[in-house]
C-alpha cells in the first residue's frame, strides 16, 4: 500500500513539474493575431494611419557580418510552422526562435521573451538596426509576451521585423502594422 501512494504522490510531482514548465513557456509568446507577410519575402510597406504610433529608425544602413549572419540565419527558418515550446525547424513559439538563431551564431539568450527582454541593453526606437530585439505585449498591459528580431529598416524609416507568429509561423512584419504597432513596448541591442 505505501508503494503505491509512493507511485502516485511521484506522478503528481511530475504532473506539476510539466506544469510549470508549460506555464513558463506559455508566458513566453503571446498571440499574433492580424499578422501578415508572405512565406519567403518581406510583407508589403503598410501605409501609415493617424492613430498609430511613429515607430520609425534613423538606421544608416551599416550592418556588420555578425549582423549579416544572425538576419541570414533568421531567413533560413522563413516559413516554419509555430509550435508552442518549440525551438526547432519543425516549429518555434517566438523566444524559441530567437534563441536557436542567436544559439547559431554562438550567442546565449535566456529562454524565455520576458528575459530575454532584460537583456543587452535597451535602445530608443530611433536608433534601432538590424539584429536587435523588439518585444511586445500582445495580451494586453505592459507584460512581454512576444519577441522579433529586426530584419530590415526601409528608406522611410519602416522597421521589419522577423518572428514566429501563432497564427503564420516565421515570418516578417512590419512595426506600421496595426497590431504589432499597438502592442510594442521597447527594443534591446543584445550585439
Amino acid at each position: 500500500m505505501n508503494m503505491e501512494w509512493r507511485f502516485s504522490e511521484i506522478k503528481l510531482y511530475k504532473r506539476l513539474a510539466l506544469l510549470a514548465i508549460a506555464s513558463a513557456v506559455a508566458i513566453s509568446c503571446g498571440s499574433s493575431k492580424n499578422v501578415s507577410s508572405s512565406k519567403k519575402t518581406p510583407s508589403k510597406t503598410v501605409g501609415k494611419s493617424e492613430n498609430l504610433r511613429k515607430l520609425d529608425s534613423d538606421f544608416d544602413g551599416k550592418i556588420s557580418g555578425s549582423v549579416k549572419s544572425i538576419l541570414k540565419d533568421a531567413e533560413h527558418y522563413l516559413g516554419a510552422p509555430y509550435k508552442f515550446g518549440g525551438n526547432t525547424s519543425a516549429g518555434f513559439d517566438c523566444s524559441g526562435f530567437t534563441v536557436k538563431v542567436f544559439q547559431e551564431n554562438n550567442l546565449s539568450l535566456p529562454r524565455r521573451s520576458s528575459d530575454q527582454a532584460e537583456s543587452g541593453k535597451s535602445v530608443d526606437i530611433k536608433t534601432v538596426k538590424p539584429g536587435d530585439l523588439l518585444f511586445f505585449a500582445t495580451s494586453g498591459g505592459s507584460r512581454v509576451s512576444h519577441v522579433g528580431i529586426v530584419h530590415t529598416i526601409e528608406n522611410d524609416g519602416e522597421i521589419k521585423f522577423i518572428h514566429a507568429s501563432t497564427s503564420k509561423g516565421v515570418i516578417i512584419s512590419s512595426l506600421n502594422e496595426k497590431y504589432w504597432n499597438k502592442t510594442y513596448l521597447h527594443a534591446q541591442r543584445v550585439l
